[in-house]
């Protein structure tokens, strides 16, 4: 067997390209340990955990920063927006609640079931799930569930896991989720349409549109059933339209003069639109169908069932904290490769966090 040497010159390549190699993986492996002290950080998030761009991302990302003061800052900024937000929201919703009242449309003496309060701490969406539908499955036939809580207590992904369990459990019962959204949108769509048949009318005039009388006249023209292939839908029937909601949810009802419209009806028009979401939850749930109605307090209040649930965070700062940490996975998402290790990972998330940070100071 022959054997080649190896030249003086090619060994010293090698070894300086080793050394080079090492250095280079030392320096990232210190950097990386820099910015976890820097952080705070206390665990790793692989690309697995990021893509999933659920809750186990963002706990992950509350854990890893959980020492962070730039993450605490950011936190903090995000809760007290949040905050902010569902405070205007529930002034404007009450002034139209109170203005419903005072046309009678509604009644000022009514009282609703009382509400079962959900702790959500350290509970994750399918835990919470889990305690709704054990009240939930108490019910032989149809069930109305309304669902409230701050923005943050994560109501939106429990309603969908409420619904893909329901959907899933074997009973055969037929699950649908109501929002108020398509109905305020076909009040608006008729409004405009009144408008542009009136003479005297450019453009939308909420002053002439929005009357007492024509609003009732409005209301008159919607109704709640079974239409097309004996399914539960809204028909608007009125002013030379007739129309499925389900049909035009995505076209008619997204047109222009409704959209830009909306805020303006929709302030005057809270006490209509309860009283009917009210009437098409108890039909549907009289007809062994489970609705779940995620909303504020104020609009869900006049829908009877005693499956009301309302979720709480005893611990506020958590609502900031699983804000600024959905919008640092979204972004960091966005930087790295599916095949990045978590090093790459951190230095994504770090990025984005001290960018946030940054861009609240400006």
């Amino acid at each position: 067997m022959s054997s080649k040497s190896i030249s003086p010159v090619a060994v010293a390549v090698v070894a300086v390209g080793a050394t080079i190699g090492l250095l280079l993986l030392s320096r990232r492996r210190t950097k990386a340990k820099n910015n976890e002290s820097s952080t705070g950080g206390e665990g790793e998030v692989t690309y697995e955990v990021l893509s999933r761009q659920d809750a186990s991302t963002s706990n992950a990302i509350i854990e890893r920063f959980t020492s962070s003061s730039d993450f605490a800052s950011l936190a903090d900024r995000e809760g007290s927006a949040i905050l902010a937000r569902d405070q205007e929201d529930a002034e404007k919703l009450q002034k139209g609640i109170d203005y419903a009242k005072e046309k009678g449309v509604i009644d000022p003496k009514f009282v609703p079931e009382e509400y079962i309060s959900i702790d959500v701490l350290g509970k994750t969406p399918v835990e919470v799930a889990d305690m709704i539908l054990a009240k939930v499955n108490e019910e032989k036939k149809g069930s109305i569930v309304v669902l409230c809580g701050l923005s943050g207590t994560g109501k939106g992904t429990t309603v969908s896991t409420l619904k893909t369990k329901l959907e899933s459990d074997g009973s055969g019962r037929e699950v649908v989720s109501w929002s108020n959204g398509n109905i305020f949108r076909s009040v608006t769509l008729l409004a405009a349409t009144w408008c542009e048949q009136q003479e005297d009318c450019e453009g939308f005039d909420k002053d002439k549109a929005l009357t007492k009388e024509n609003l009732a006249s409005f209301m008159g023209m919607l109704e709640f059933g079974k239409f097309k292939d004996g399914k539960y839908d809204t028909c608007i029937r009125g002013l030379g339209l007739d129309l499925l909601v389900s049909e035009v949810q995505n076209t008619e009802l997204k047109a222009p003069k409704v959209s830009k419209n909306i805020p303006t009806v929709a302030q005057v028009t809270q006490g209509e639109v309860i009283l009917f979401a009210a009437e098409a939850v108890k039909k549907m749930g009289d007809d062994g169908i489970v609705v779940l109605l995620e909303g504020r307090e104020q609009t869900v209040n006049y829908v009877r069932t005693p499956l009301r649930f309302i979720l709480t965070l005893s611990d506020g700062s958590l609502i900031g904290k699983r804000r600024a940490a959905q919008r640092i996975m979204a972004a960091a998402l966005e930087d790295v490769k599916e095949s990045a290790w978590p090093g790459e990972i951190d230095l994504a998330l770090e990025g984005q966090l001290k960018k946030m940070v940054a861009e609240g100071e400006k």
